[in-house]
């Protein structure tokens, strides 16, 4: 059996860098046992020392921190080297080496990333406009959109909407169900947005399915399992990507994060056209 770590996340702002980089890096081992536990906003030496205190004091702990103001990171790299504690600093070398590369003094200032600036605006717009064009509504203003997603139900349309929303992008999701019309002012060629459709495996797409359905609690719903019906709908949904020119991501085995990522790629190429 795999020894059991314990793993210390510090950073000085929300730790939303340091989550991602530890999300990434955990996933390379396959047997990487361990209890993560997360200091966001530490900001001084006393809480660095109380963290210091309590990693000391449990076996195999490991520390990983995102501090950018320079004193503090030396700190705890130092005091974490007199207890015998592996730390690293995920930004300090890169700050550095940027540094030197820009001939440029970094500002060592914690939660630059979150500077209420244009594109901090952007975002927030982004989000509320794709929270309220989420599932077909408001589609009168598709061309506001700077992204529009078609698909089926559970290909994953609204998930990844939000996420690309986050990016800053305005996106617009709208399901492909029975007697759902095309919106009149994308027929006419009226909208520049990146249009794109998803699709999935017919067989996973009713498993998800039936799962929603068993927590709703709901037993009307045959048509919307069943196999065969679905294996239409994704012929169906095919056929409309297909007479529209639309280009198609299959989400079948991908995550948001990569479907995202290829929408991301197919609107930089339209939008480079």
């Amino acid at each position: 059996m795999s020894e059991k770590y314990n793993v210390y996340l510090i950073s000085d702002s929300t730790g939303e860098t340091l989550d991602r980089i530890f999300l990434s890096l955990k996933s390379q081992f396959t047997n990487f046992d361990y209890n993560k536990k997360e200091f966001v906003f530490v900001r001084t030496q006393q809480q660095v020392d109380k963290i210091l205190k309590e990693s000391e004091e449990t076996k195999n702990s490991i520390i990983l921190y995102t501090i950018v103001e320079t004193k503090l990171a030396k700190y705890l790299g130092d005091k974490a080297g007199e207890k015998n504690i592996p730390c690293f600093g995920i930004l300090g070398n890169l700050i550095l080496t940027f540094s030197k590369l820009l001939n440029q003094k970094a500002s060592h200032k914690p939660s630059a990333q979150h500077v209420l600036d244009a594109d901090y605006y952007n975002r927030i717009e982004a989000i509320q406009f794709t929270m309220s064009h989420d599932d077909g509504k408001k589609t009168e203003d598709i061309e506001k959109s700077d992204i529009v997603l078609f698909g089926v139900s559970r290909t994953g349309k609204t998930p990844t909407s939000i996420y690309l929303a986050n990016r800053g992008y305005k996106t617009m999701n709208i399901p492909l169900v029975l007697n759902q019309e095309i919106p009149e002012k994308l027929k006419l060629g009226k909208v520049k947005a990146c249009v794109v459709g998803l699709y999935a495996d017919p067989l996973r797409l009713s498993d998800i399915r039936r799962n929603r359905v068993n927590i709703m609690n709901e037993r009307k719903l045959s048509n919307y399992t069943d196999l065969d019906s679905i294996k239409n709908e994704i012929e169906d949904s095919k056929k409309i990507f297909k007479k529209h020119n639309w280009p198609i991501i299959d989400v079948t085995r991908k995550s948001i994060e990569e479907t995202a990522a290829s929408i991301l790629k197919i609107y930089d190429i339209q939008k480079n056209k």
